[in-house]
């Protein structure tokens, strides 16, 4: 799974990308105050039950989140948002929604799998696969499965098939406990000895977004998004 440090150099280089005039520090500490929420769950799962990428880590929040904006901005007469802080509040507002999503859910799902529809359904979810090109099978993933094309009689390159999902259901939360640092051995007693592990980057994709992620964002901070004057 995604270290917090990778979460927060990714959602470094979204803002950089997305914000535009918006992106400053206060709306770059809100970002990472709203990419470390999910983790919250880490905690909780010392407690109860549906614990690390379930209780926080889902997809509901961030829907419940866009709901309440959208209300906000759209439905009544007087929008809190706009009036306080105008066209910059409604950029961030909506860019914290991405933040839950994208920054952290997302990166989530495809490194070790999440509740997404906690609590409304409780199932963890993995996204893996692979997207290619094939000069015999034309068009060819794994992420959804797709009913395999009519055989071609005549000859001729393929169309494409999915080859089968590799996009699972991973069982409930009862089933499905998630090993972290501060919780170690979930739902088992912690040995005197255990070892707390806190990643950094597991692998060279993490280490990239790490690197580019916080280079990204320190250039941004210091740049700006003005041209100098010849």
């Amino acid at each position: 799974m995604p270290s917090l440090v990778v979460h927060y150099a990714f959602v470094g280089l979204l803002a950089a990308t997305l914000l535009g005039a918006a992106f400053d520090k206060r709306s770059l500490l809100l970002s990472v105050l709203v990419v470390t929420f999910p983790d919250v769950d880490a905690f909780l799962g010392l407690y109860w039950q549906a614990g690390h990428r379930a209780a926080t880590t889902n997809l509901v929040i961030p829907a419940v989140l866009a709901l309440l904006i959208g209300v906000d901005l759209y439905v009544r007469d007087e929008s809190y948002i706009r009036g306080r802080w105008g066209a910059y509040g409604v950029r961030v507002s909506w860019f914290c929604v991405v933040v839950y999503v994208v920054g952290h859910v997302l990166l989530d799902l495809i490194t070790g799998g999440a509740n997404l529809f906690w609590p409304l359904y409780d199932q963890f979810y993995q996204l893996s696969g692979h997207l290619e090109l094939s000069s015999q099978r034309g068009i060819v993933q794994t992420f959804v499965e797709l009913p395999d094309p009519p055989a071609q009689t005549s000859g001729g390159t393929g169309t494409g098939g999915s080859g089968g999902s590799t996009t699972q259901s991973m069982g409930n939360s009862s089933e499905v406990q998630m090993s972290t640092g501060i919780d170690p051995n979930p739902g088992q007693p912690e040995p005197e000895t255990v070892d707390r592990v806190f990643p950094i980057a597991r692998s060279g994709w993490e280490l990239v977004i790490l690197v580019v992620g916080t280079l990204a964002t320190a250039a941004r901070l210091r740049i700006g998004h003005d041209l100098p004057d010849e």
